[in-house]
């Protein structure tokens, strides 16, 4: 919700600078509105324009790349969290609730997803009261021979990793692109949108260029911001890796 806001304020700046230059140009002063002056606003709008081609160039490449990486770090997490099942499994049935723990938080963090909420891959209290669960189920479990004990070491470690891997995904949610940084690109674009209505004349052709630039370049930048945060909004990471887990988990 709070990048569908974004994007309708940048479209509201973006179309009203335009369609504000547009309307007020004919009451500047004549000396305002000479040829020398309309050059040099446009050379000015040249300028923040290869400034901006370059922000949003590097805002794609942070996006796409914070996307990319916590993609990556879902699988990884899914497939932890079958080995720690796997592990589990090996030890013997004494695991079983702790299994059973386990499965009921990745069964949240499925249900979530699908739901369209930030995945409970973020932490809150009843998915980490499931993952304490299940650690406190391995520190009391007495292994009776060697295997059971190298099982229940592994299944400690995993659990740590497990545990560290969600915390990993957490801290990326928020996003990487710094909000000045948005908010310079829109003062930029603002001022080339302003320009456009600089001299330009008054038509329907006109405003519906205006209008349309404006929604498209507040849509891609709110495509950007909702890149930034793969676990909301209809750029997502995929669900499918945990679903998978669950799946296995379940057999």
């Amino acid at each position: 919700m709070g990048e569908v806001l974004v994007g309708t304020a940048i479209f509201a700046c973006l179309a009203g600078a335009a369609l504000v230059s547009l309307m007020v140009h004919e009451r500047f002063p004549a000396h305002h509105r000479q040829d020398d002056t309309s050059a040099v606003v446009r050379l000015a709008a040249n300028l923040f324009v290869v400034m901006s081609s370059l922000v949003l160039g590097l805002m794609i490449n942070s996006a796409k790349n914070t996307f990319e990486a916590i993609d990556g770090n879902v699988h990884a997490f899914a497939t932890d969290l079958i080995l720690l099942d796997r592990t589990l499994r090996q030890y013997g049935p004494e695991t079983d609730s702790a299994r059973q723990s386990l499965t009921a938080y990745v069964q949240r963090v499925v249900d979530t997803s699908a739901a369209d909420n930030d995945t409970t891959v973020v932490p809150n209290k009843l998915s980490e009261l499931l993952l304490n669960q299940v650690g406190d189920i391995l520190a009391g479990l007495t292994p009776a021979d060697a295997k059971q004990t190298a099982a229940q070491q592994a299944a400690t470690q995993q659990l740590r990793k497990v545990i560290e891997q969600r915390w990993i995904l957490a801290e990326q949610s928020e996003g990487a692109i710094p909000a000045p940084l948005i908010a310079l690109l829109v003062a930029w674009l603002t001022l080339i949108f302003a320009s456009f209505g600089f001299r330009a004349p008054r038509n329907a052709t006109v405003v519906c260029t205006c209008l349309i630039s404006g929604a498209l370049v507040a849509a891609a930048i709110y495509l950007i911001m909702d890149m930034d945060t793969p676990f909301s909004g209809p750029i997502q990471v995929s669900p499918a890796p945990l679903q998978r887990a669950l799946a296995e988990l379940t057999q």
